[in-house]
């Protein structure tokens, strides 16, 4: 039987929606679209690349409970309300995925809260 629990962040938002911030389901990790909240004290960066950065380090912590990388990524996901933000995070954004490059797609679409500039969703595979 393949083994199935949820990695949960503390984060206010995955208590009042009822979600977890991850699942593993055997081999595969997914990791829900993650904003750049900084989870501890629930509050958010006005920069989207701040935003970003924070996104990843709150999906780092996800796939390093999961016992993944960011170089087990097959798949990633950024949402952003303004395709004008986008550019400013490749940087960032290169230094996880460039050496891994996982299949990715970019949405445009407004987020849960307007303070939010980007969320990202990823999916992984631990072959460990």
């Amino acid at each position: 039987m393949t083994e199935r629990r949820a990695i949960l962040s503390g984060s206010a938002f995955e208590e009042q929606i009822g979600y977890a911030r991850a699942v593993v389901d055997g081999d595969w990790v997914h990791v829900s679209g993650t904003t750049g909240f900084d989870y501890t004290t629930m509050t958010i960066s006005d920069d989207v690349v701040e935003q970003a950065e924070q996104c990843l380090r709150n999906i780092d912590d996800a796939l390093s409970e999961a016992g993944c990388t960011f170089a087990d990524v097959v798949r990633v996901r950024y949402i952003l309300p303004d395709r004008d933000d986008f550019e400013l995070c490749w940087p960032v954004l290169r230094r996880c995925f460039g050496e891994v490059r996982p299949v990715a797609t970019m949405l445009m679409c407004g987020l849960a809260d307007p303070r939010m500039k980007i969320e990202i969703e990823v999916y992984a595979r631990n072959r460990r």
